[in-house]
């Protein structure tokens, strides 16, 4: 209070008291909480660089789980790739076995060259050509009225150990008939009469030939193979349905989705991983239709679309590992980066306890002295009053 008169030596230690008060409630709240700057009051500049530090942390933090998030969809691809690579190799297999069945059916020699769909009807006579299995009766077949391959081809069929079927001709617009004997059948001939010989299979693009065959086993086909082909057609179906199901968190990079990976606050870095199409459909992979399985070329042709496929499955595995190598290691960057940036702003701001400890006890006693110093100077103050 200004209106009561203190001796300089009482005011001094008065000041020192009070001096070492406010370090200690300093000092107390370093203790408290840990920091040595709790406010912008306490060193401007600390505080707003470490909020800036801290803020940072807090953005990569979030930009953490959605990259945690890339590498489990990646994974879940991954994953998705291998499923369907095995079901691809046991597609290989269920083909392999087919072709190696004991009652194969082989195409036979003869197909014709390739035709117009359309016939063009022959200038005069009948057109007959007759099938002749070795050791047999001769079958004729009346072609002078048919206008298009297959008709041709469904009266052949009706014929009992015959069978015929058509494939892609040379170009758009043509065919080839090929023509195909069983039941314990070892060849047949080709042959053409009728008033109009020489125009029937020039017509349908034969040559009167003799072919050989194998047997079938009931219906011209072999049961094997039918059930092998069964099973080769759930296979693809089982790959459409596990590419469906590789997805993450609504991300499924096996359906031809892209995935956009930020990787810094303000997204200038970032990676975009492109999806694929590895349905049946996407590896080129075509349920296997009429009597594909029960020829060996055929086979051939579906086993080298099996090879293509794994290439192409293993081709984008070694992508999408290249991938997730990448995007592991910005998350393991991300993390020792805000790990860094917390560091940092702890050293602005975080308090020495041990010496915030040592200050204390330091303070404690110096309050301890000046009040001591305080109580002395009081007394000598008072000691005027002995001369009264």
């Amino acid at each position: 209070m200004s209106d009561i008169t203190l001796s300089s030596a009482v005011r001094r230690n008065l000041l020192s008291l009070q001096d070492t008060a406010m370090l200690m409630g300093k000092t107390q709240e370093r203790l408290a909480t840990g920091k040595k700057v709790n406010s912008a009051l306490d060193n401007p500049t600390n505080f707003f660089t470490a909020a800036s530090l801290s803020s940072r942390s807090k953005d990569l933090g979030r930009l953490l789980d959605s990259v945690n998030n890339a590498v489990q969809t990646l994974e879940a691809a991954d994953n998705g790739i291998k499923a369907i690579t095995k079901l691809v190799e046991s597609a290989q297999a269920s083909a392999r076995q087919a072709q190696q069945g004991a009652s194969a059916v082989v195409k036979t020699a003869e197909t014709s060259t390739s035709v117009a769909e359309t016939l063009t009807p022959a200038l005069a006579g009948v057109n007959i050509i007759t099938l002749t299995p070795n050791g047999g009766t001769a079958i004729n077949i009346d072609i002078s009225l048919m206008t298009n391959l297959e008709q041709v081809e469904n009266a052949i069929d009706d014929i009992d150990g015959f069978s015929a079927r058509l494939i892609p001709g040379d170009t758009p617009g043509e065919k080839k008939l090929e023509i195909t004997g069983g039941d314990g059948m070892e060849d047949f001939a080709i042959t053409d009469t009728g008033s109009g010989a020489g125009t029937a299979l020039t017509k349908l693009g034969l040559t009167a030939t003799t072919s050989t065959a194998r047997a079938f086993v009931t219906d011209g086909k072999s049961e094997v193979r039918e059930k092998l082909k069964t099973e080769f057609n759930d296979l693809l179906k089982q790959i459409d349905d596990i590419t469906k199901d590789a997805g993450f968190n609504g991300n499924n990079l096996l359906a031809n989705t892209d995935l956009k990976v930020i990787f810094n606050e303000d997204g200038s870095s970032s990676l975009t991983i492109k999806g694929v199409d590895i349905s049946a459909a996407g590896l080129t992979l075509s349920p296997v239709t009429g009597d594909t399985f029960q020829y060996n070329d055929d086979i051939d042709t579906v086993l080298s679309s099996l090879d293509t496929a794994l290439a192409t499955l293993r081709s984008q595995a070694s992508t999408f590992g290249s991938n997730l190598s990448v995007v592991q290691t910005r998350q393991d960057f991300t993390k020792s980066m805000m790990n860094t940036l917390e560091t940092g702003a702890a050293n602005l701001t975080l308090a020495d306890i041990n010496q915030e400890g040592a200050n204390m006890l330091a303070l404690q006693t110096r309050q301890q002295l000046s009040t001591t110093a305080l109580s002395m100077a009081s007394q000598a103050d008072q000691s005027v009053l002995s001369l009264f």
